[in-house]
């Protein structure tokens, strides 16, 4: 089945820590690290309320995605919103980011092309607790028989695993470093252009209505069952680098089944 297709909106990064992030032309992904500049790139958790509570957690939230369709859902109810205003990355169009299972690849550019990446690895709650042993154990696990091609894709997240496998996490971030690992182990290195592993959903906070008074309210939803839907994206590793400019495809790549659904992280 021919894998599912979007674009790229937009594209956005700032250096400095703002709510916002200013559309630029291109951006630069480094493998294992982020968007190159822009202030939440590292491997180490670079949320400030997050770096307050533990500055040893891995971050996984290196790139944020949102879907541009939630702009207009939101316009609709009277909120001018514009893609870098909620501080993501990278803004699509035509791809259900919301609906990814953990661990989906999202490759940018034609298929065949190269965005001048590197693969190298770079610097840098709730629940019950995973150690570090018990999540090396699985990242293990996920990466065993992965052959010289995964194994290079493995090498450029492995900062970032190494790190989740020092510290305290709590169960939604132990999987997600699963299923980073366990995406990086299957890509067979023939594909070259940039792309990243989608690791969670952005768990939305009062900051958005700092930027939109009553904007947050509606990037928070409830499923038919009653359950919280958290709208405002969804944040990446990246595992291959290179440049992502508008324009570009988004081919999503989705994990073996069973599928599991995103969590907030």
């Amino acid at each position: 089945m021919e894998a599912e297709r979007g674009t790229v909106a937009a594209v956005s990064c700032n250096d400095t820590y703002a709510f916002t992030k200013p559309v630029r032309g291109e951006i630069f992904l480094i493998a294992g690290v982020g968007v190159k500049g822009d202030v939440h790139a590292g491997v180490h958790v670079k949320h400030r309320g997050r770096v307050r509570n533990d500055p040893t957690q891995p971050n996984l939230r290196q790139v944020h995605l949102i879907q541009q369709e939630l702009f207009g859902e939101v316009g609709e109810k009277g909120f001018d919103v514009a893609a870098g205003n909620l501080g993501e990355n990278v803004t699509t169009s035509g791809v259900d980011l919301l609906g990814l299972p953990r661990g989906t690849i999202l490759r940018f550019g034609q298929p065949g092309t190269s965005g001048a990446g590197t693969s190298g690895a770079g610097s840098e709650g709730a629940g019950s607790q995973a150690s570090g042993s018990e999540v090396t154990r699985r990242v293990g696990a996920g990466s065993a028989g992965a052959g010289a091609a995964g194994e290079t894709a493995v090498a450029a997240v492995a900062a970032v695993l190494e790190v989740a496998a020092a510290a305290s996490l709590n169960q939604e971030t132990a999987r997600s470093a699963e299923a980073v690992a366990a995406a990086a182990a299957r890509d067979r290195g023939d594909d070259q252009r940039p792309a990243v592993i989608v690791a969670g959903l952005r768990n939305p906070c009062g900051q958005i209505n700092g930027f939109r008074a009553g904007l947050l309210k509606e990037v928070l939803g409830k499923d038919e069952h009653g359950g919280l839907v958290r709208k405002a994206g969804v944040m990446a590793v990246v595992l291959r680098g290179g440049a992502v400019r508008p324009g570009d495809v988004v081919t999503v790549e989705l994990p073996p089944g069973p599928h599991a659904p995103l969590e907030p992280i």
